[in-house]
């Protein structure tokens, strides 16, 4: 298995985001070659939480121009993680 900290790359910080604290789903960058099942040991893992759902999505990089020259984004996968009610991640709690 993968260490956890390779898995779970960053928090997502995002007015989408801190909208779905309410919901109890938390949105992490995570390894582009994670599964759902790695996610979820490495969010339980880490922070000491119960997870009940894991939902990921690809974010294909974009086109961005700089001057004459074309390039792209990079690409990354998002997970969005579903907590017990009760559970909480502190790392989005210091508004």
């Amino acid at each position: 298995m993968k260490d956890p900290r390779d898995v779970i790359i960053r928090p997502v910080v995002s007015e989408k985001s801190y909208a779905q604290i309410e919901k109890n789903k938390y949105t992490f960058e995570v390894a582009k070659t994670a599964c759902k099942e790695e996610i979820r040991g490495a969010m339980e893992e880490i922070f000491k939480v119960h997870v009940t759902a894991v939902n990921t999505v690809t974010v294909r990089g974009r086109v961005r121009r700089q001057g004459r020259t074309f390039g792209m984004t990079r690409s990354w996968k998002k997970a969005i993680v579903t907590l017990r009610e009760g559970d909480s991640i502190e790392v989005f709690e210091a508004r």
